[in-house]
């Protein structure tokens, strides 16, 4: 199944108000979340977090819970992963969870690095190490996994700030763009990317961009909101997924 497939029509009738409606959820959400300037603690499945100032707040975005439980339910054990976009770490302490041997959290907000490192010794999970980077930037190219996670920006447009980076990839996803060219040599022959993406994004895009990168995707699950759909997929590199 391409990712492009059963996207939200933009001709259909109710997709202008809704596109209003999602520019002032996001509004507020970066004015009273994203920019909130003291640190809280919530939970998630499980997980006992510490948010920081301008890191994604996972308890109050259904993605993270969502995203994180699937990777609870999997079976990790002695693989190796490393997750883009790390936000609180949530995603990585999951994968710890599930079994993990090792999990390296990336982010390109310092805050968010720096959350991810005191959640995970929170959680006991000292198999997870947290480290800034752009991407893949700060992770040599000689460096694979088993494992790849990644829950992107779900919008284009240029970020007000690193803290608006959670929500918008620059112009055309420019930020996020070359994370599938960057995962593809990083990923095992038999290994597997798993990637969360909102009905908001421009899925046609990834889909491109995707298969560029040498990889097919597969739905594996949806959840639904009233306002917005999350698909869960599974990619994997081409050359493995037809052997």
């Amino acid at each position: 199944m391409n990712i492009g497939e059963r996207a939200i029509d933009p001709n259909d009738s109710f997709s202008l108000p809704r596109a209003l409606f999602r520019k002032l959820v996001h509004l507020c959400s970066y004015h009273f979340i994203l920019k909130r300037d003291r640190t809280t603690s919530t939970e998630v499945a499980g997980l006992e977090l510490t948010i920081l100032p301008s890191v994604f707040h996972p308890k109050v975005f259904v993605t993270s819970g969502f995203f994180a439980h699937f990777l609870q339910s999997l079976d990790l054990a002695g693989k190796s992963v490393v997750e883009v976009g790390t936000g609180s770490g949530v995603l990585s302490l999951s994968a710890a969870k599930a079994g993990a041997s090792s999990v390296l959290a990336l982010d390109i907000n310092p805050a968010a690095v720096k959350a991810a490192q005191l959640n995970a010794e929170r959680n006991g999970l000292q198999q997870v190490r947290a480290l800034e980077s752009n991407l893949f930037s700060a992770v040599p190219a000689s460096s694979q996994f088993d494992v790849i996670i990644s829950s992107p920006p779900s919008f284009s447009g240029e970020p007000r700030d690193t803290a608006d980076r959670a929500w918008h990839a620059g112009p055309g996803y420019r930020d996020i763009a070359p994370l599938f060219t960057q995962a593809a040599p990083r990923l095992k022959l038999d290994g597997r990317m798993y990637l969360l993406l909102s009905s908001d994004t421009n899925l046609a895009l990834f889909d491109s961009l995707i298969a560029a990168a040498g990889f097919v995707s597969q739905r594996i699950a949806t959840r639904s909101i009233w306002i917005e759909a999350f698909y869960l997929y599974e990619l994997r590199l081409r050359g493995a997924a037809s052997s």
